[in-house]
């Protein structure tokens, strides 16, 4: 099963990233790039602290035993602005949205949860933590994949 370590977010921070995608959504059609987009349901919407991948369900009930423990870190306030999509270059397959507050807090969570995790065999994230929103997969990355749909997300 494909596993991964999430933040929830608050109803008002659902809706916002919603009513933005919304916008989005319609500066894309406009720019016909819409096509092949699947959009994220507000209500499955989650900041993914920790990507595991492919894990066995003996693992996982492992991974669930390691990060059964809050993390001793305090509720904090998360906000949303500004699109994006990842690769940076080349056939896009996600888009997200960025953070303007929130993020050294969701780095901390990373260290954290990734602290529980090596223990347990999985390998240290080599990476920059980029604390994001994903709001949409791409099936088909051609029409995002264009100049014009590429503007689209950047502004």
């Amino acid at each position: 099963m494909r596993l991964f370590v999430a933040a929830e977010l608050s109803a008002d921070v659902r809706a916002a990233a919603a009513a933005f995608g919304t916008q989005l959504r319609r500066r894309l059609e406009r720019a016909r790039a819409a096509d092949g987009i699947r959009w994220i349901a507000p209500a499955n919407m989650h900041l993914t602290v920790w990507f595991l991948g492919e894990v066995s369900e003996p693992r996982a009930a492992a991974v669930l035993e390691a990060l059964s423990p809050p993390l001793p870190m305090p509720a904090f306030d998360v906000r949303v602005a500004g699109f994006g999509a990842f690769p940076p270059t080349g056939a896009p397959r996600v888009i997200w949205m960025g953070l303007t507050h929130g993020r050294a807090e969701l780095a901390r969570a990373h260290d954290l949860v990734g602290e529980r995790l090596v223990p347990w065999g999985f390998a240290p994230d080599v990476r920059a933590y980029s604390a994001h929103l994903t709001i949409a997969g791409i099936k088909d990355p051609r029409g995002l994949g264009r100049k014009a749909g590429r503007d689209a997300v950047a502004h």
